[in-house]
């Protein structure tokens, strides 16, 4: 639960742009691709950072890791506070932020991991993932009631606040990262090979990556989405705050991974993934497509979409981390993650593309950019059931 602690804490950051995604378009006259190369650097700091310090936990005591990317993301996040004035601006400190959250998320699964074997290793794994749906609501959440309350800086600056905590809790109480000899690796630090030849693990990495092409191409414009719907609502319609409805959408996110996994403990892995999936891309599109419902109506479809949309999270990530070869549980993590958040940095971008494609076209331009957020959820049972031809087993 302190590793989980430590997680949410690190992650007030990570929506801080996205929940005012138009303030920012606003103030800075920025179009949707701008907006969104701005949202995808995030990842592409991720990107460039965790295939370095996420395999170095093999070698390195993953609380070391973790403690640097927590005081990456305090001096990055106070920095855009205090020193952001546009794109170029915006763009380089939400890249070092992205920095921030490779030293963060995989290390403490790692640590996770380490100190939990047998069966129930799935369920903590479970949990440690589903808090990031709760970081990143409050992340929302946070980001938009200080920002009514103060001002966007002030957002930016509590969540620089937040990420030390989490290093002062970091240095003081997270246990150490309790490798045995078995799980050390032996061969060169960034030898990826045994992980890649492992099929059952390739399944669920590419499988992961097409989830988090959705998943991040919505938390990315569900503000931007939510605040154009209300555009379209009757004069005196009940319009909750769209930072608060991207907070429930995020915050279910932690029971619905949770259940997810332990669904696919029952009854299959990739059985349950796909069926998730499925349904998911039909609430996408759905709701692309419908963004003059009332507002009551729009709002509970989001909800339940964000609660299907991470249903599978949690269940990928243990099948990779369940799957992976022995000795190598840092470098799986590192390319499970680094291929899902490079999906999570093409997602948002190209989303935006499509939005400013369909610009001609307003009936239709939201719909056709959820259509492209619901490419990930055709992509995914393809790579699982592909790879199965080649060794890959139904497990729990």
């Amino acid at each position: 639960m302190l590793l989980c602690l430590v997680e949410v804490l690190g992650l007030i950051g990570i929506a801080t742009f996205p929940a005012l995604l138009p303030t920012f378009q606003h103030i800075w006259q920025l179009n949707h691709t701008e907006a969104g190369w701005i949202s995808a650097v995030y990842y592409a700091g991720y990107i460039a950072a965790v295939p370095i310090l996420v395999s170095a936990t093999d070698r390195v005591d993953a609380r070391r890791i973790l403690a640097i990317g927590s005081a990456v993301g305090c001096v990055s996040s106070l920095t855009f506070a205090l020193l952001a004035q546009g794109f170029w601006s915006a763009a380089l400190l939400r890249f070092s932020t992205g920095v921030s959250l490779a030293g963060i998320y995989m290390p403490g699964l790692k640590i996770v991991s380490d100190n939990t074997e047998g069966p129930l290793q799935s369920r903590f794994v479970s949990f440690y993932t589903a808090s990031f749906g709760m970081g990143i609501a409050l992340s929302f959440y946070l980001s938009g009631e200080i920002t009514a309350w103060i001002n966007w800086r002030w957002a930016f600056g509590a969540a620089g606040v937040c990420s030390a905590v989490a290093l002062l809790i970091t240095a003081l109480a997270v246990p150490a990262s309790k490798a045995t000899p078995e799980n050390e690796q032996t061969g060169y630090l960034f030898d990826s090979r045994p992980v890649l030849k492992s099929r059952q693990t390739l399944a669920y990495i590419l499988g992961y990556a097409a989830h988090m092409w959705e998943l991040f191409g919505l938390r990315t414009w569900i503000v931007a989405y939510l605040v154009y719907s209300q555009s379209l609502q009757p004069a005196g319609s009940f319009q909750p705050s769209a930072t608060r409805i991207a907070f429930a959408l995020s915050l279910i996110g932690l029971p619905a991974s949770i259940f997810g996994n332990e669904a696919a403990r029952r009854f299959g892995r990739r059985r349950t993934i796909t069926a998730i999936m499925v349904f998911s891309c039909l609430l996408c599109v759905t709701i692309g497509f419908n963004p003059a419902l009332p507002f009551w109506l729009l709002s509970a479809l989001c909800v339940l979409y964000g609660a299907v949309l991470v249903g599978d999270s949690a269940a990928l990530t243990a099948g990779a981390v369940k799957s992976a070869p022995a000795g190598y549980r840092g470098m799986t993590l590192a390319l499970h993650s680094a291929v899902g958040f490079g999906a999570a940095f093409l997602g948002p971008l190209a989303v935006g593309i499509v939005l400013d494609l369909f610009r001609p076209f307003p009936a239709i331009q939201w719909g056709m950019g959820f259509v492209c957020m619901a490419l990930g959820c055709v992509a995914g049972p393809f790579f699982l059931y592909r790879l199965a031809d080649r060794g890959i087993k139904e497990d729990s």
